[in-house]
């Protein structure tokens, strides 16, 4: 009797302790998800700081109309040829065309350039459709921004179509070349049309799809947690007992490694990359579909993309 008794009560502990874990493993998750909520109405008050001051920095480069040359790359008559471009582009399009260079961003490219479209009131229509293309000096990344319309037209795809094609006048320094491209393959695009097979990715299924990973992997340690709170404390030193009968045992693998190696050997040869030197000659079709992934900013979606040059 005394004995039943002992096993019960050691029982009833372990319930408890099992409850215990199990309870601060749900208060965790739960702190997890209000923290990304928090995170994500926070960052949206910054980024949206970030784009005002993005756009006040612009008071004062704009000599032509949808070309703001901030870190001063374009030669006069440059800017005028990209600033008559974009507008005959717009016209085309009915979206707006922008063209944006940086030399300070103490932010991301794609903040940057999402917030200096949002604050600058560019685009057209109630979506605000249009494109714009940052040179961003201080990160050295070419940026794509996409909204409205737009982002059915610049799927992933033709972005990184756009990306190849512009990449190799921006690695050469060639800025000029590299927005007198962006604005030609951009014409390319919406003369191509929308993709048949193209869908927008948007922000809040991603965010869906971290909360479910997130509630899944909680499940998932709970679990764990559980399976291992129910072994008997008995089985637990059956175990400790194994490993403490094999802590001095090893494995040496003596000369097997070495051995392997005399009859190896490792080579290296340098691949050269290929630079564009001509718009729309990047070897993309610019006529991909599929998906365009988009992103919040301001309470819009935004698509786009970006490469380091």
């Amino acid at each position: 009797m005394m004995k039943m008794k002992w096993i019960t009560e050691k029982t009833g502990k372990n319930s408890g302790k099992n409850r215990g874990i199990l309870g601060a493993a749900g208060r965790s998750l739960k702190v997890f998800l209000a923290a990304g909520v928090l995170g994500i109405f926070l960052s949206g008050t910054a980024f949206a700081a970030s784009g005002e001051d993005a756009y006040r920095m612009a008071e004062g480069t704009e000599n032509y109309a949808d070309v703001y040359d901030m870190a001063d790359l374009f030669t006069d008559e440059e800017e005028q040829q990209l600033s008559g471009q974009a507008q005959t582009l717009s016209e085309k399009m009915k979206m707006e065309a922008v063209i944006v260079t940086t030399e300070e961003n103490s932010d991301s490219a794609q903040v940057f350039a999402d917030g200096f479209y949002t604050e600058g009131g560019f685009g057209t229509g109630s979506d605000h459709s249009g494109i714009l293309f940052l040179i961003d000096m201080d990160n050295r990344e070419l940026y794509i921004s996409t909204t409205g319309q737009m982002i059915r037209y610049m799927t992933d795809s033709r972005i990184e179509d756009v990306l190849d094609d512009v990449y190799g006048y921006a690695s050469d320094a060639d800025y000029y070349g590299a927005a007198s491209a962006f604005l030609a393959d951009t014409e390319t695009c919406y003369a191509n049309g929308i993709s048949k097979d193209q869908y927008n990715y948007e922000w809040y299924e991603i965010l869906f799809a971290i909360g479910i990973a997130a509630v899944c992997g909680g499940a998932a340690v709970a679990s764990v947690l559980r399976s291992y709170s129910l072994h008997g404390e008995d089985k637990r030193m059956a175990a400790n007992f194994k490993l403490s009968y094999r802590r001095d045992s090893r494995f040496t693998m003596g000369n097997i490694l070495a051995d392997a190696l005399l009859t190896s050997y490792i080579t290296q040869q340098v691949i050269a990359s290929q630079k564009n030197n001509h718009p729309g000659a990047g070897g993309g079709s610019f006529s991909g579909g599929g998906r365009s992934s988009t992103h919040s900013y301001g309470g819009n979606s935004h698509g786009g993309g970006g490469r380091k040059f």
